[in-house]
Parts: structure tokens; sequence; C-alpha cells
């Protein structure tokens, strides 16, 4: 099973509960192998298998949280 890795901006965190938020979430959708999400830098790096998500349901999965997402190229 191949992964990509993708990169978000998130804007909108406070503090590092927020960022622990962010990983608890995506975890928990299917395909997603790994996340690390970072206040300081704004960021969010995930590991997913495309086959069963893609960065348009990750983008979607944080702006449902209140953050505001979008892919880095």
């Amino acid at each position: 099973m191949a992964t990509t890795t993708h990169v978000f901006r998130v804007e909108g965190m406070h503090c590092g509960s927020c960022a622990l938020l962010i990983d608890d979430t995506l975890e928990d959708l299917p395909g997603v192998h790994s996340t690390q999400t970072t206040m300081k830098q704004a960021r969010s790096t995930v590991e997913l298998d495309p086959s069963q998500n893609s960065p348009e349901d990750v983008i979607a999965a944080i702006e449902e949280l209140g953050y505001r997402a979008s892919a880095l190229p």
C-alpha cells in the first residue's frame, strides 16, 4: 500500500491543544498513517493512503474543527 505525504497550512490555532485536536481528528480518518501538526509553524504534515482519502478530505476535516486549511506545494 503506497502512501503520499501532504503538507497543509493551518490557520486559527491558538495553543498546543489545537494541534493535538487536529492530529487526533486526522488520525481517525481512514487511510491516514501519521500526522504531525505544529502551532508555531501553522502546518500539518499528513501521510495517507490516496486510495482511502484525499488531501481535500483532510482539509474538510480540519475545517470542520473551525480552523482554516490549505494545501502547500
